[in-house]
């Protein structure tokens, strides 16, 4: 039986479809989804890499529903991948029908470069060999859409639980400065968004962040200030007191010259009606 054609696709169905879904049924856009297993009533799909992988054959991606909008949620990397997931999906969907609507979910990692400007915006300087920059670049020139996001967090992603691994040694919390956010239900919405007016956001990479620049020593000292109440006394308390001591720092949160790679949230803007301001900005 030919599958349905639908409004959306998902292209592996893991932590950023726990919020989409919901936001999908909500305001009535049919979907689909993908998962490694085909499991909970999902398609099986697993991509293999590149048009030069005979693994990755054309079978999996005949068996896949129409949809307008396709949405890449896992990561693509190097030459040739996003090329192929595309032809693939184009070639085995009725290739003389409308063109479809590729959005690749990135990250803003790509940003992360030496000599970065202070204010990093969706049009700054990116490290172009990043394998997945370069993956990127590939879809933006075929017409698709590039949502490079920011720290991930809703759910069973809570920043507190990451103090342990990124502040475990005062050395390490001495190299944390800037912290960028983006809660799960913005990530929805803005997806949402890009379906509904994707002849704006066509070929087009935008950088999603919540409107804060955060210092992680405020967040570690307010998260384990939290559980000094509870007669608990984390280390890294006193270890913020030393650094803030030893880099003359009267108070929290440090300025955004001593915080360093700042994300400018005026690139894009959320409001309740899921509305999304694509500017030039």
């Amino acid at each position: 039986m030919a599958p349905t054609k639908l409004d959306l696709l998902i292209l592996g169905a893991g932590w950023t479809s726990t919020f989409l879904i919901p936001l999908l049924e909500k305001e009535g856009i049919s979907y689909a989804a993908t998962t490694t297993t085909g499991r909970d009533g999902t398609y099986k799909f697993r991509f293999e890499g590149s048009e030069k992988n005979e693994k990755d054959n054309q079978e999996q991606y005949a068996a896949l529903p129409t949809a307008k909008t396709v949405l890449i949620t896992f990561p693509l990397r190097g030459e040739h991948q996003s090329t192929h997931l595309y032809n693939s999906y184009v070639e085995t969907h009725n290739p003389d029908n409308a063109p479809y609507q590729f959005v690749q979910l990135g990250s803003t990692g790509i940003f992360t470069i030496p000599n970065q400007d202070l204010w990093v915006t969706r049009h700054s300087r990116y490290d172009k060999s990043n394998a997945r920059a370069i993956a990127e670049d590939e879809l933006l020139q075929l017409g698709g859409c590039v949502l490079n996001l920011s720290g991930l967090w809703g759910g069973a992603r809570q920043p507190r639980n990451w103090i342990d691994r990124v502040a475990s040694t005062k050395e390490k919390l001495k190299e944390k400065t800037s912290l960028h956010l983006i809660h799960g239900h913005d990530v929805a919405r803005a997806i949402v968004a890009v379906h509904r007016n994707f002849s704006r956001a066509m070929g087009q990479r935008f950088m999603l962040t919540d409107l804060l620049v955060h210092d992680w020593w405020a967040l570690i000292l307010g998260f384990c200030g939290e559980d000094s109440e509870k007669n608990e006394k984390p280390p890294q308390i006193e270890w913020i007191r030393e650094l803030m001591a030893d880099n003359h720092i009267k108070a929290l949160p440090r300025s955004m010259e001593q915080l360093g790679r700042c994300y400018d949230s005026q690139s894009k803007t959320f409001t309740g009606d899921l509305s999304f301001e694509f500017s030039d900005s």
